[in-house]
């Protein structure tokens, strides 16, 4: 069982930047995937990106690339999400994935939500 507590919730103005972070507990950090999903108002939730276990895979969707990197510490049980040229589609609820499986170069996630963490983006 992993815990998992995202934190870095904001308000930030179109082009601004913002990180997320995800601190997890509860199994050997380092030896899972993990990911940040996000959920904006009125639609489904939607992968954003994933890192391996080790910090040296990542994976992002098309709309996020070149603007969004994700990140891991194992030292501090915590992964980042730093989020550049943020645009008002990127509002959504963030929500972190631990721990995430890393199948033929796809990442799948089959756990619970927690709460997520807000991010808005004004025009």
């Amino acid at each position: 069982q992993v815990q998992r507590l995202e934190s870095g919730r904001g308000l930030v103005q179109a082009g601004g930047s913002l990180t997320l972070s995800c601190a997890a507990s509860g199994r050997a950090f380092s030896s899972y995937a993990v990911g940040w999903f996000r959920q904006a108002p009125g639609k489904e939730r939607d992968f954003v990106a994933a890192i391996n276990w080790s910090g040296d895979n990542t994976y992002y969707v098309d709309s996020v690339k070149g603007r969004f990197t994700i990140s891991r510490d194992n030292a501090k049980n915590t992964v980042y999400l730093q989020m550049n040229s943020l645009k008002p589609e990127d509002t959504a609820v963030y929500y972190c994935a631990a721990p995430m499986t890393n199948v033929g170069g796809r990442y799948y996630y089959h756990g619970s939500w927690g709460q997520g963490t807000h991010v808005t983006v004004s025009s």
